[in-house]
Order: structure tokens, then C-alpha cells, then sequence
């Protein structure tokens, strides 16, 4: 098992991916921060203008970019005959699943500090409120959504196998779907994962939609469950 998890973590530390994901997903979040800190740019949404931290997908958004890292970590497998020579080399395929995961899942959670961390300082630095419990309630939250996404995305590529699809659905969900469902059946659209995940942050963009921060990691914890567990039956019956 160490052998799979030090050969697993080299894979996904050397795919150029990794890097640029987590470099825009590091640029992006610092940038909204800033752009939230300093309070004179303007949204227009159906409610009128607003404040960018109070546009909950468009502050969410670099965490599909940071998705990405752990996308491509499963969703190249499939390029190439990948796969095959992966399960030639570890032919227990549920050993080989648990040990891709578990670094899939360590390094979305690792990668997420230094992801979030630097957007969170300038917005809530510039507030004069970084001492305050909303900073670490806000920080703890981000931690829990990049890696739940992230394991999320992780379980769709070997369901989709590629990387494109996972990252073009989690994309289109929340601006299409949602935007379009949301008037019809709020009830069905708040467990989404975009919706969830914006419930967990606190940034609900409809209170028909909303959730508690706890409600909100429940679904989005069920969602990655469900994803993961449909990707290990899928290697374990399917793919070869």
C-alpha cells in the first residue's frame, strides 16, 4: 500500500495541471478578496447591485478551477491506456482505488490551505476582522468545500472517463440548471452541490434555496460519497 500511495502521489504532483489549477485557483481567490476588501465594485443580479462578496457562485467560482487537480488526477487515467497499465501494476483493484483516493483526498485538503488562505487574509484584513470567529467559521467552511468538491469531481471522472465532462457539468449546474429550476423547485435545487456548497459557506443565493451551514456539509458530504462509491464499483466491475 505505501508503494501505491508514493507512486499515486508523484503521479498527481507532476501532471502540469495540478500547478496551474491550484496557481489560478490562488490568483483567482486573491483577487475576489481583494476586490471584496476594497467594497466599490459593483454586481447587478436580479436583486439589484451588490457587493462581490454577496454574489455567492461568482465567490465560489475558483473552487471549479481547484476541482480540476483532482479531475485530471483520475480523469487521465483513461488517456492513452493508462488505466490498464495502472491495474497491471496493482491488480487489486479495490487496494488501487483506496490508495488513488486517499491521496486525491489528502492533497485536495493540503492544497486547499494555501488555495483559500491568501483570498480570506486581504478580504477579512482589510475589515480589520481577522481575530473575529466569522474568519475562522468562514475558513473552516472553505476548508470542507474545496475537498468535498474536489472528491466529488474525483468519483465523476471515473464515471465520465475524462476529465472534460466532470468539469464541464459542475460548471454548467450552476448556471444553467440551477438559474432555470430554481423558480419551479427550490426544494430539489437547494440539494444540489453548488446550492449545498454556497449553504455550507453562508453564501445561499436564494433563501428558498438555503440550508444550514451543518445541512449544507451533509449534502455535499453525501454527494462526494455518492460519487466515490459509483466510481469504485464502476473500477472494481467495469473498466478495464
Amino acid at each position: 500500500m505505501r508503494a501505491l500511495l508514493s507512486a499515486e502521489l508523484t503521479k498527481i504532483r507532476t501532471l502540469p495541471a495540478t500547478w496551474i489549477a491550484l496557481t489560478l485557483t490562488v490568483v483567482t481567490n486573491t483577487v475576489l478578496g481583494a476586490l471584496a476588501a476594497i467594497d466599490t465594485v459593483r454586481i447587478t443580479t436580479a436583486n439589484g447591485e451588490v457587493a462581490v462578496d454577496q454574489v455567492g457562485t461568482l465567490m465560489l467560482a475558483p473552487a471549479y478551477i481547484f476541482v480540476a487537480i483532482a479531475v485530471h488526477a483520475a480523469g487521465t487515467e483513461y488517456h492513452g491506456g493508462q488505466l490498464r497499465v495502472s491495474l497491471a501494476a496493482a491488480p487489486d483493484r479495490t487496494r488501487w482505488f483506496g490508495a488513488k483516493l486517499t491521496v486525491a483526498a489528502a492533497v485536495a485538503l493540503l492544497a486547499a490551505i494555501p488555495a483559500v488562505l491568501p483570498g480570506l487574509l486581504v478580504q477579512h484584513g482589510a475589515a480589520g476582522d481577522l481575530a473575529s470567529g466569522r474568519t475562522a467559521t468562514d475558513l473552516l467552511a472553505l476548508l470542507a468545500a474545496y475537498p468535498l468538491l474536489s472528491l466529488l469531481g474525483f468519483g465523476f471522472a471515473f464515471l465520465t472517463r475524462g476529465p472534460v465532462t466532470p468539469l464541464t457539468v459542475l460548471l454548467i449546474l450552476p448556471v444553467l440548471v440551477s438559474t432555470t429550476l430554481i423558480g419551479l423547485f427550490p426544494q430539489v435545487v437547494r440539494l444540489l452541490p453548488h446550492e449545498a456548497t454556497l449553504s455550507l459557506l453562508g453564501r445561499a443565493a436564494d433563501p428558498a434555496t438555503a440550508l444550514g451551514r451543518g445541512a449544507g456539509l451533509l449534502v455535499l458530504t453525501g454527494w462526494a460519497v455518492l460519487l466515490v462509491g459509483i466510481a469504485w464499483a464502476l473500477i472494481v466491475h467495469r473498466d478495464t
